[in-house]
């Protein structure tokens, strides 16, 4: 299998040879800038090795340092990486890297803790790689200035972090990519809010996730780290609440946090209160204070009551919610409505599903929906912001009902000549199936037959209006029960306003 090296000189050339100019060319009187390598030669500060089969980083020492010492971008997806002592033998050679691309490389081996100064590493990804939570860890603990790290479609059913001890926490990390990844239970989501505590920025998009409620026989402070893929470990159950994640129920008076939309909630907690509740989570947001953005696209979650918590959030500004369950009956919502329903229960994100930001005027349109939809609903279907709503906006009457469709069927009187004839006709029809049908009334047929449409309320305005176009809707004409239409025949040379005028008087 090739090496880094293999790779690099098979294609960028493995000439190292730098061009020099002789005594001549100096003393010329004329500068010209002429590289001293070919850019096809040059190793990019963007290197892209994408599904080389590179397994190793080779042996030449002289020449990797050569090579990649200007290097602050690596990808090295899709190749036959396995060994972590090999990635660190690679990243050694590149004292700028700052983006690390590794995925779906088959990295499932512990690693070793390796010192080493990555200062400038920001960016790590570690997608479809089976990293085990162990070999996560030690990254953590190493990469001290990382900022974001990707760890999607890796197979975690459970999140095997020790985030009790202070020194594998990372408090650098703003970014983390989860997508993918089979955990259903929000308990495990948190352990990622105290591992990474200064996380602005969370996407859980394609998880499995049920409901952010917690549940209580989970014990989050079990000890010991799980097999390489995150396997499940058994739920341990205790009646004592010391052992749970949750404490015992509060109301609302002695709680704040139990109020979802209160507007002073205390999230500072004392040293004390940090370490008494050390070995539990106190509420689905309590992880995630500093979070900003959270991506829940295509998870499980089916009701407003998940919506309703993550409006506890203290943080939280950008939210993208679709494709749940919660929205999948169209017949129930429309998509309109859907936003408008998000946008009153979170009053404090500002971006929904990747729009714009939400003005305060269409803030204030849902809120007002919001409260019409739900003023005629029995008293126990309503939230709990409702009633906040409504202490804002105060009772609002229901909206009136203006249905503008055309009516389908109206009666209009026909003229053609002496004949008078009031039928009923539907305005979805066609000027031309319209004439079809005045065939065998006026004996004229229909591509030589012209339809003049008289509107009685505007005949002192306009006489007449020539319905020319034969695959116009009637509709269209403004064709209104007592109006009339005037039947005349192509053959006729003309027919004047003064005619059609004591035709309609006739």
């Amino acid at each position: 299998m090739p090496s880094l090296l293999e790779a690099l000189e098979l294609k960028y050339g493995s000439s190292t040879t730098e061009c020099s100019l002789t005594d001549e060319e100096t003393a010329l009187s004329v500068s010209i800038f002429v590289p001293k390598k070919s850019p096809r030669h040059t190793v990019p500060a963007l290197l892209v090795l994408q599904d080389c089969d590179i397994e190793s980083a080779g042996n030449d020492d002289e020449k990797l340092k050569d090579k990649c010492k200007n290097v602050e971008e690596l990808d090295l997806a899709q190749n036959k990486l396995s060994q972590w002592n090999e990635v660190f033998g690679i990243l050694q050679y590149m004292p700028k890297i700052k983006f690390v691309n590794l995925s779906f490389n088959s990295l499932t081996e512990i690693l070793e803790v390796k010192h080493g100064s990555y200062d400038l590493l920001r960016n790590l990804v570690l997608n479809g790689t089976r990293v085990s939570w162990s070999t996560v860890q030690g990254l953590i603990r190493l990469l001290q200035n990382l900022e974001e790290l990707h760890l999607s479609l890796n197979e975690y059913k459970t999140v095997d972090l020790e985030y009790q001890k202070e020194e594998n926490r990372n408090a650098s990390i703003k970014k983390l990519h989860f997508t993918g990844n089979p955990i259903e239970i929000w308990n495990e989501i948190s352990k990622l809010g105290y591992v990474f505590p200064n996380l602005e920025s969370l996407v859980l998009a394609e998880c499995p996730i049920r409901s952010l409620t917690l549940e209580e026989n989970r014990n989050v402070a079990s000890n010991g780290v799980s097999g390489v893929n995150g396997e499940e470990k058994p739920v341990l159950k205790s009646e004592d609440n010391e052992n749970m994640n949750l404490p015992e129920p509060e109301s609302s008076e002695k709680c704040p946090e139990n109020r979802i939309f209160s507007e002073e909630v205390a999230y500072n907690r004392t040293e004390s209160e940090c370490e008494s509740s050390s070995t539990k989570i106190r509420s689905p947001h309590d992880p995630f204070r500093m979070l900003r953005f959270l991506n829940v696209n295509g998870t499980l979650l089916s009701t407003w009551d998940d919506v309703e918590r993550l409006a506890r959030f203290p943080a939280m500004k950008s939210l993208r919610m679709q494709g749940c369950p919660l929205f999948e009956s169209p017949s129930e919502y429309t998509e309109h409505e859907r936003r408008q329903l998000l946008i009153a229960r979170l009053p404090n994100v500002e971006t929904l599903n990747g729009g714009g930001v939400i003005s305060s005027q269409e803030r204030e349109d849902a809120e007002r929906a919001f409260i019409r939809y739900y003023m005629d609903k029995p008293e126990a279907d309503r939230p709990e912001r409702y009633a906040e709503l409504v202490g804002i906006h105060g009772k609002l009457d229901p909206l009136v009902h203006v249905d503008l469709t055309p009516e389908k069927r109206v009666k209009v009187t026909f003229t053609y000549g002496d004949l008078v004839e009031v039928r009923s006709v539907d305005v979805y029809r066609t000027v031309f199936e319209l004439k079809r049908k005045l065939e065998s009334m006026v004996k004229i047929p229909a591509n030589r037959m012209r339809l003049f449409y008289v509107d009685q309320d505007l005949k002192s305005v306009h006489a007449c209006e020539e319905m020319l176009y034969p695959n116009k809707q009637l509709y269209r004409y403004n064709i209104r029960t007592g109006g009339e239409i005037i039947i005349d025949s192509k053959l006729n040379r003309f027919v004047s306003t003064s005619s059609s005028t004591s035709s309609i008087q006739s």
